[in-house]
């Protein structure tokens, strides 16, 4: 995936510093987990159920963006550092901060297909409708 310079650029955090994730989080962590930050499915840990491969990912960015933070994989116990990860994936892949592409590429991974990913989509706006 090519990727805008400007993705690269800022802090550890989104590019978008004004823009609110938190309703979508709570959602995902309601569908992925049901709100435990114990949770295990196969290699995916934590409230919003996190791969390794999420850790390294996050990390390599975090390194592109010459900051010295790291994150570990028991980091996906902690909401709070699940959900700077969430952020961080989302200000690098996602800068025009469109939710549902949030949605269908936190389930489906960066390459999701709309039917692969649909159910979990309509899960997660159930939850969020709910909010609002």
């Amino acid at each position: 995936m090519c990727l805008p310079l400007a993705a690269l650029a800022g802090g550890d955090e989104q590019t978008t510093a004004d823009f609110d994730w938190e309703p979508v989080m709570e959602a995902v962590i309601q569908v992925e987990s049901g709100g435990n930050p114990n949770a295990r499915s196969g290699n995916s840990c934590g409230a919003m159920q996190i791969t390794p491969i999420c850790v390294a990912q996050c990390n390599i960015i975090l390194k592109a963006r010459k900051s010295k933070k790291r994150y570990s994989l028991k980091d996906r116990f902690d909401v709070a550092k699940s959900k700077e990860m969430f952020r961080l994936i989302q200000s690098f892949y996602n800068v025009e901060n469109n939710i549902e592409k949030a949605i269908r590429s936190w389930n489906g991974g960066m390459r999701y297909s709309i039917k692969g990913t649909q159910r979990y989509y309509e899960k997660v706006m159930s939850y969020l409708n709910k909010k609002h």
